[in-house]
This record gives C-alpha cells, sequence and structure tokens, in this order.
C-alpha cells in the first residue's frame, strides 16, 4: 500500500521449532542485521517525499534511502523480519509489522532511527495502514485470521476482529470510516462451485465487518490493496486462475491470469476485475498496487516478471462504466469485452490506457509514489526502480548496498517465483503454490495423472523428505516432480543448474510454528488430542506416525471422489504445517478437519472417530493445527 501522507532441510519438528522461536524472542530486542541479501519487500514514503522507507524482509532492518542522493543514510535493526511500513502524517514515528510467529509491531523514531516501542500482534503481522488522524493503525494478523486495531499513544488493541482467511493487506479510507482488507487465499472447498479469496470491508470504528466482497471464482493469492485519494474506489491485485480447465497449455490465458480488482467502496460491491496480461504476454503474480495523489494514475509492480504497469485511472473507470450490464459472451483470454462480465476474460482491456515496462530489478514487490516517480522494491535483487510516470524511458534500478553472491538455496527461490522462466511469463512455481512455497487452495487438472481427475495443489514443505509426490505417486522423487513441472506446468526446457537451484530451495524449508501453540507448546486440548492420536484403538498415527507424520505409503481410507476414475488409494501426506493447507484431502473437498473425522468418515476408514465424542474429536483437531 503506498503511504498516504505522501499523498495526503533437516527435519525440525513443529513444537522444538516453536520452542526455539519463542527462546530467540521472548526478549523482543533489536537484532543486529544479518549479513546476505536484504530482500526489500515494502515501501513507505516521508510526507515531503525526500526519504524512502524500504522493508528489508531476510536483513530484519529498515533502510532510510535518501531520494536526491539515491543512498542508504541509515538502517534501523529490527527484532524481526518486516512485512509492511506506515508512516505517520508528520513523517515522525515509522510504524512497521514484524512477521513472525510472536508478531508484534515496531514504532520508529524517524529522527534518531531508534525502535521507541514495541506491541505484540498476531501470528505473522503484516499489512499496517494508519488512520487519518494518526491515533489509531489497523495490522493483519495474517495466520490466526483476524484484524486488529491498535492504540498508538498506548499500544493498546482496542479490537481485534474475526476476519476471512489470510488478511494480508488492508487501506483505510481517507475519513477514516471504512477499512478495507485483501485475502491471501480461497477460505472454502476447492470443488464449491465459486472459489474466491474475498475483499472484505469493516467498520474502521468497531471493527464490524460490512461486507465480503466475492471475486470472480478462481480469485487467489491476494496481495495488495490501496484506496483512491477520493476513498472510492480500492484497487486489488490478485491472480485469477482458471482453474477449471484441463492444463493443456498456457497462452491466452489457460491456466493462470493475473488480474486488478476495483472494489467500489461506498456500494461495497465490485466494480469489475482486470486482466493486467496481454494477448500474448503474461503479467504474473502482481503484488504491489498504488494510486497517485491525484487519483488518475494506478501503479502496479509484476513481481513474476519483473515489471511495473502504470494505469490511466480515469481512462479505465470511464471504459467499465460504458459497458452494458450482462452475461459473460467471451471465453478465456478473448479480445473486445461486450459487457461487464466479459471483462475479466478480456486480455486485451488495458490496450491503450496502460504502460508496461521492465523494473530493471528482480521481484518487484512494494511500491510507493513520490511526485511523479513510481518506486517498487525488488526482493530478489536489493534494490528499487524508480520510473518517471510522465516520461516514456524505462525504468532505472538503484542498489541498497553491495549484491552478496546468492547462495543456490537464494538462487532457486528466485527461481521459484520467477515467471520468466515459463512460456510467456503467464505463471512462476509461485501461482500455485505461494511466494513461500505452500498452497493456492485450489484444484488443479495437471497432466501428470491424466486428465479428467483435478487435485488439490500440496504444500511443497517437506516433499523431498516424503516421497513419492503427486496425490497418486505418479513421481518418485519430488526432485522428479520438479523438472517433469517445468516442463509440463511452466510449459518451458530450462538447464539443469536451474532444476537443482530449486531443488535446494524446497529442500531447505522448515515448518512455522502453529498460531494453536500456547507459549511454544501444545494446548491442554491438544495434548488430550495427542494421545487419541496415538491411541492404536483409533489408529491415526498407524499411517501418520510422529517424526514426518506420514508412512510414505498409499492407502485407501474411503476418500475417493467424483473425478477420481478407478483410483482410490492416495498418498499418504505429511500433517505438519495442517494448521495453513486448507482445504483437506487430496481433492480439496473438505473445508474443516473437524468435517474430515465426522461426515466425511462414515467407514471408519480415515481413523476409527465414530465412537468418539464430539469433544474428542475437537480434541485430535486441535492437536493437528498445532503440528
Amino acid at each position: 500500500m503506498m503511504n498516504k501522507m505522501t499523498r495526503r532441510i533437516p527435519v525440525v519438528l513443529p513444537a522444538l521449532a516453536a520452542l526455539a522461536a519463542v527462546a530467540v524472542l521472548a526478549s523482543g530486542a533489536p537484532a543486529s542485521p544479518q549479513a546476505g541479501p536484504l530482500s526489500p519487500c515494502a515501501l513507505a514514503a516521508s510526507p515531503e517525499g525526500k526519504t524512502l522507507y524500504v522493508a528489508c524482509s531476510t536483513a530484519r532492518s529498515v533502510a532510510v534511502f535518501d531520494v536526491a542522493s539515491a543512498k542508504v543514510t541509515k538502517t534501523v535493526a529490527l527484532p524481526a523480519p518486516p512485512s509492511g511500513l506506515a508512516l505517520s502524517a508528520d513523517g515522525a514515528r515509522l510504524y512497521v509489522t514484524c512477521s513472525d510467529p510472536a508478531g508484534r509491531v515496531c514504532a520508529v523514531d524517524t529522527a534518531s532511527g531508534a525502535v521507541s516501542a514495541t506491541w505484540p500482534a498476531g501470528h505473522s503481522v503484516t499489512g499496517p495502514a494508519l488512520s487519518p488522524d494518526g491515533k489509531t493503525l489497523y495490522v493483519c494478523n495474517r495466520f490466526e485470521n483476524s484484524v486488529s486495531a491498535l492504540d498508538v499513544a498506548s499500544g493498546k488493541e482496542k479490537y481485534r476482529t474475526p476476519s476471512a482467511r489470510e488478511p494480508i493487506a488492508a487501506d483505510v479510507t481517507p475519513d477514516g470510516k471504512w477499512l478495507v482488507v485483501a485475502h491471501h487465499l480461497p477460505p472454502g472447498p476447492a470443488e464449491a462451485d465459486e472459489v474466491f479469496a474475498p475483499v472484505s470491508i469493516l467498520d474502521a470504528a468497531s471493527g464490524k465487518v460490512a461486507a465480503e466482497v466475492p471475486l470472480p471464482s478462481g480469485s487467489t493469492e491476494l496481495r495488495g490493496v490501496d484506496i483512491s485519494p477520493d476513498g472510492k474506489v480500492a484497487a486489488v491485485t490478485h491472480l485469477l486462475a482458471r482453474f477449471r480447465l484441463p492444463t493443456t497449455q498456457l497462452d491466452r490465458g489457460w491456466m493462470n491470469t493475473n488480474a486488478l480488482t476495483l472494489v467500489d467502496v461506498a456500494s461495497q460491491k465490485r466494480i469489475n476485475t482486470v486482466l493486467v496480461d496481454n494477448v500474448d504476454r503474461g503479467a504474473a503474480n502482481p503484488w504491489g498496487v498504488t494510486w497517485t495523489a491525484d487519483g488518475k494514475t494506478i501503479g502496479v509492480s509484476h513481481a513474476g516478471t519483473h515489471e511495473m504497469s502504470v494505469i490511466d485511472a480515469a481512462a479505465l473507470l470511464a471504459k467499465l462504466a460504458k459497458l452494458p450490464a450482462g452475461q459473460a459472451t467471451s471465453t478465456y483470454g478473448a479480445s473486445g469485452a461486450g459487457s461487464a462480465d466479459d471483462v475479466p476474460n478480456d486480455l486485451s482491456f488495458l490496450v491503450g490506457i496502460r504502460r508496461r515496462v521492465p523494473a530493471g530489478g528482480q521481484g518487484p514487490r512494494g511500491v510507493a509514489i513520490v511526485g511523479t516517480k513510481l518506486y517498487t522494491a525488488n526482493y530478489f535483487s536489493d534494490s528499487l526502480s524508480v520510473l518517471d510516470l510522465g516520461g516514456k524511458g524505462p525504468a532505472t534500478a538503484i542498489p541498497l548496498g553491495p549484491a552478496p553472491a546468492p547462495s543456490a538455496v537464494r538462487k532457486g527461490e528466485a527461481l521459484f517465483n520467477d515467471a520468466s522462466i515459463c512460456f510467456q511469463g503467464w505463471q512462476s512455481c509461485a501461482s500455485c503454490h505461494s511466494s513461500d512455497a505452500r498452497v493456492d487452495g485450489l484444484n488443479w487438472d495437471l497432466l501428470n495423472d491424466g486428465i479428467g481427475n483435478p487435485k488439490n495443489t500440496k504444500s511443497m514443505l517437506l516433499a523431498y523428505q516424503t516421497p513419492p509426490a503427486m496425490s497418486l505417486g505418479v513421481r518418485d522423487t519430488a526432485s522428479m516432480a520438479t523438472r517433469a513441472g517445468i516442463r509440463f506446468i511452466l510449459f518451458a526446457v530450462r538447464p539443469e543448474e536451474e532444476a537443482l537451484a530449486l531443488d535446494e530451495y524446497l529442500k531447505s524449508l522448515q515448518p512455522i510454528p502453529s498460531p494453536h501453540l500456547v507459549n511454544g507448546k501444545l494446548s491442554e486440548a491438544a495434548l488430550r488430542g495427542q494421545k487419541l492420536f496415538n491411541d492404536a484403538s483409533v489408529g491415526c498415527a498407524t499411517c501418520h506416525p510422529s517424526g514426518l507424520y506420514t508412512d510414505l505409503k498409499p492407502h485407501d481410507v474411503g476418500t475417493k471422489g467424483r473425478f477420481d476414475r478407478d483410483a482410490s488409494a492416495f498418498d499418504t501426506p505429511t500433517l505438519i504445517e495442517t494448521w495453513r493447507t486448507a482445504p483437506y484431502l487430496h481433492d480439496g473437498s473438505v473445508k474443516t478437519l473437524a468435517e474430515l473425522f465426522t461426515t466425511r468418515n462414515k467407514d471408519d476408514k480415515h481413523g476409527k472417530t465414530s465412537t468418539l465424542k464430539k469433544e474428542q474429536i475437537d480434541d485430535i483437531v486441535a492437536f493437528l493445527l498445532s503440528l
């Protein structure tokens, strides 16, 4: 979100990992900036436009960048990776969300560069937005599925409101009335008629959810939200997946398209969803979004294709307003919208009103506008890019420091998020697994096991330690699946060294401690559930023994679905990080674990749970959600 004031592995068992994290972070003291990559991810501009504050995730710091000299003048150390920035109207105080299991907000005195206060927040807090009067800071507690309002004078929480799945970005209207929140992933089963991550609109004063705005089916991995200066329109970046189609081609948006949705704040309804791709070239992984101070221009960063888009906002809104209402008549990837419902399928809709420019850096994420210049924070090249909005020239990349030689893991992470290795740049590995190699909440009909049997996207965590790969075990190892993915999902032929780097990155993934832990330990309910889970008469641990929580074998547990043809036995997945991998089962047909053990386990093939009381089921679920 643009700063408003400028325009106004080895396997680590979850319990042990959680205890280690709590021990390291208990003091809350800022850590020294780490050597190695900086990973700039978010930006905030000072009111007078002379300074940019750059959140550097891997370095656990904020870099203070002088716009005139194009140099970093100061570095502020933080206790955890920063995920978002919000600056007070007078520029005196910078609020930084520090995203880790012990989530907190740091208030930084910009004159001294010192952390003046640290306040508790939720697990992996992100998306800070400051009220126009500067008295309230709104934050998204991503993995606790809630939104908090903090009093900036005391740091105390005014309210914490339950929200849809994974709130990840927020912005507040100029009058302070409404808080608009983007949610990263769809909350329901993947085989539902409509599958999308919503945009929530909250009453900022009370925290009450006034509306959940539906997006087109397939909308997932929402990233950025920014409200126009007049407070009328919220712009949201996200993917628009064509997950109902067999993945036989990529061109013309056959698998993943990339989108910008405009929401009317007053009516709390979607205006429309516009594709930011071109007919013959994808614009993968749109991330940051911002409006100019006059509301005439929207800037978007494309993290997957390393580009910026500059959109004529007035022309876009006028073009949308002229379209008649009516059902869609065009197909995916068609050109020329005949009605409002055709727009999400029209790859040519932005022709003539959008300028698309290479960023000059790798992985642009956070965005900010200073005067007539658009800046992006380039995550994988440790640089800022600057583009003159009024000119026609290219963007210029400015290093934030010496570029360290990337490790194999860092190379692999960059490739995982890089759509330039994909045919026509339509998607990256992160388009289906998010930027940290987990899930997108959707079912995909991949060519690995034939057409007509969609499977839910699996997390890549521990994939290399838990062979075989894929729900039907069609790849003996994750390494084989990675190479097949490059060829049959990215539709590319790439050097083996890139696959080796991807191997190293995916092997390095570690579990994140669950938000359901209590001070890094199992709750009383989870401890009771652990005992039941390991009880031979229940039988869960037979197929999910402790450690990796999988016996690495396929089993028929009565979960065959309507699209599974002759298959009835499916690979036993690890249960580590089950708390963040919904929906469940190979076909994503189950929304909750409680449902899995009750309505979806009538024959007791998936553990002998029919004789258990509701309280016992709840305890087992509490244990699984703590892994």
